[in-house]
């Protein structure tokens, strides 16, 4: 690995996937598994060939990601393929090590099993994905079909290879597990989405101010985000003005209106939603 490319950035990354992975793996162990019941992509794969022959998740898991990682060196991008190779390393080591707390819970209840199991792996997902990083299997198809045939939808790719994982499902397992089975999948995308929704939401922040010169200080120096002077006119007073437009993290934001108005009482703030935010101090997800 190219020793520029291990920054401190890179390195919490790592730390986050390789925790979202191990959490993950609690929620595939202690509640999928117990349950009998599946996840998406490559795991759900790994774990109907655990059912029929008592071979660890974990290890299929590995295997299969093999070629679909010589596949990902050819087809995409350096740093996808470094990322995911991470978070797969990371999420079959762990299924391998909570693989014992299977047993752990006797609770007569597979609509609590999938809803448990559903929120810890959209948690636990979620954080891989919020820093960059992917379980390797099924997203790295879904990156090479959209990069061939760049008008389909990776959610549509992805819904119809679960799909096909839900009815083999439904075939070996029975009906009422496949039922199961897809509550727990649309938990975790639930949660997962929201866990990157809120790990990554932004504000874009305009500010029309007397004091814009003390106010943009204060944001570049204290919350470290740039600032950006837009020109207006007020349409009554013929006023010309300095608009303070700013794009900050949900975090930050409690802070800046604060401020904002202890040095100006009269300040005008709008607040809206950036729905992506791309360039300098803000990542971009995959």
């Amino acid at each position: 690995m190219d020793t520029k490319f291990l920054n401190k950035d890179n390195i919490i990354d790592f730390l986050y996937i390789i925790f979202g992975s191990f959490l993950a793996s609690i929620g595939v162990n202690m509640f999928l598994i117990h349950a009998k019941l599946l996840s998406g992509g490559v795991t759900g794969v790994a774990l109907i060939i655990q059912y029929l022959f008592k071979i660890e998740a974990g290890y299929i898991i590995l295997l299969l990601n093999i070629p679909l990682f010589i596949l990902s060196l050819k087809k995409l991008d350096k740093e996808f393929t470094i990322y995911s190779l991470v978070g797969t390393l990371s999420f079959s080591l762990s299924l391998v090590l909570t693989h014992s707390i299977s047993n752990i819970l006797n609770i007569n209840d597979k609509l609590l099993y999938c809803l448990y199991g559903g929120v810890i792996n959209g948690i636990g997902f979620g954080l891989v994905f919020t820093h960059r990083g992917s379980t390797g299997g099924f997203d790295i198809v879904t990156m090479i079909i959209r990069k061939k045939r760049s008008n389909l939808n990776i959610g549509t790719i992805s819904f119809i290879i679960n799909l096909i994982i839900v009815s083999i499902s439904a075939f070996i397992f029975g009906l009422p597990n496949a039922l199961y089975t897809l509550i727990a999948m649309y938990t975790t995308s639930f949660v997962m989405d929201n866990v990157v929704k809120g790990l990554r939401q932004t504000k874009s922040v305009f500010i029309i101010t007397e004091k814009e010169e003390e106010i943009s200080k204060f944001i570049m120096m204290n919350l470290h985000r740039g600032v950006t002077y837009l020109y207006g006119e007020g349409a009554y007073t013929k006023e010309h003005k300095k608009i303070l437009y700013c794009i900050i993290p949900l975090s930050q934001l409690p802070e800046l209106k604060n401020i904002v108005t202890k040095v100006d009482s009269k300040a005008f703030i709008s607040i809206l939603d950036a729905s992506e935010v791309q360039g300098k101090g803000f990542k971009t997800s995959l």
